[in-house]
């Protein structure tokens, strides 16, 4: 099969091409005939090599941490799955990734695709969903009749944030640019704040009882973000080179948020997508010969929306 891999850390360059054995399952794994991947932010980082520390790997390897495709073959003891069910999941950060052919997955990390949007684009939907349900249900225990601040909304976490924490009844203040707000404002936010017009903190009329923070903002932003959270409220942050700021004495919590795969928490997002409750929003569907492409794209600062990135035929 045909497979993107790296064989050393660098540039969007080292990104290439290349003919691999098709892999066999092993006990608890099935094989997926991938049908898309995603790019997330965090795949630049591991391909220049910053991320060695907490995500070691075996070079060469294959990126692509998202997965929607067809189980294609079954190792031993997988129950609950067969040959030809379409799914999804989110693949473990050390393991060889989707932008291939085929892919190997445990059985138990996967859940049932959404059957009511192409399988393909169903690939943009793990990563960040499961980031934003876990941020906000896991973390910071979001309930009907609270006021959550997103910062960062218009971006592909931030897109199932506003609409999830909506859905609860919560009260959706959510940062946008100009060009992103009536897309930011479809997906259910109650406010808009430009944050390219100035003082973000200095637009909230009233505190939060939780911040998201999605963006790459400055520790003085940070801190003055964390100003208009309310007495016993929470911060959950996704910028883990910043770590969220905590107030004890008034009892305001940060959390460093590191998404984990969860099937329970994916089949809950995959159903909500069917009912009409959830939105996967697509920017470009793109073959995985242009993945260098994208990578470099997004370290210029000029990608903008969720990207699905497609396999080339054997």
């Amino acid at each position: 099969m045909k497979a993107i891999r790296f064989h050393e850390y660098g540039d969007p360059e080292v990104l290439r091409v290349d003919e691999v054995e098709l892999p066999t399952p092993g006990p608890g794994q099935v094989r997926v005939r991938v049908a898309g991947t995603s790019f997330n932010g965090v795949d630049g980082n591991i391909r220049a090599g910053r991320m060695q520390g907490p995500m070691p790997l075996a070079l060469p390897h294959v990126p692509g941490l998202d997965l929607a495709g067809t189980v294609d073959a079954l190792g031993d003891g997988v129950d609950g799955l067969r040959e030809g069910d379409p799914v999804i999941g989110f693949l473990p950060f050390g393991d060889d990734g989707a932008t291939a052919g085929y892919v190997l997955a445990n059985a138990a990390s996967l859940a049932p695709a959404p059957t009511s949007i192409p399988l393909a684009d169903a690939a943009a939907l793990p990563l960040v969903g499961l980031t934003a349900w876990q941020a906000l249900f896991e973390h910071a225990d979001l309930r009907a009749g609270q006021r959550i601040l997103v910062n960062g909304a218009s971006g592909a976490v931030g897109g199932y944030a506003v609409q999830l924490a909506k859905s609860v009844g919560a009260h959706v203040i959510a940062t946008a640019t100009p060009r992103s707000r009536e897309q930011v404002a479809t997906q259910g936010a109650d406010e808009i704040v430009d944050h390219t017009a100035g003082d973000v903190s200095a637009a909230i009329s009233e505190p939060v009882d939780v911040l998201l923070n999605l963006a790459p903002i400055s520790p003085e932003e940070f801190t003055a973000l964390a100003g208009v959270v309310a007495d016993g409220g929470v911060i959950v942050n996704t910028t883990v080179w910043m770590p969220a700021p905590s107030d004890a004495a008034r009892g305001v919590r940060g959390v460093d948020l590191y998404v984990r795969s969860d099937a329970t928490q994916l089949a809950e997002l995959a159903a909500r997508v069917d009912r009409g409750e959830l939105t996967v929003g697509i920017a470009e569907r793109v073959p995985m010969t242009e993945l260098a492409s994208i990578h470099s794209r997004a370290a210029e600062g000029t990608l903008t929306g969720k990207v699905v990135v497609l396999p080339l035929s054997a």
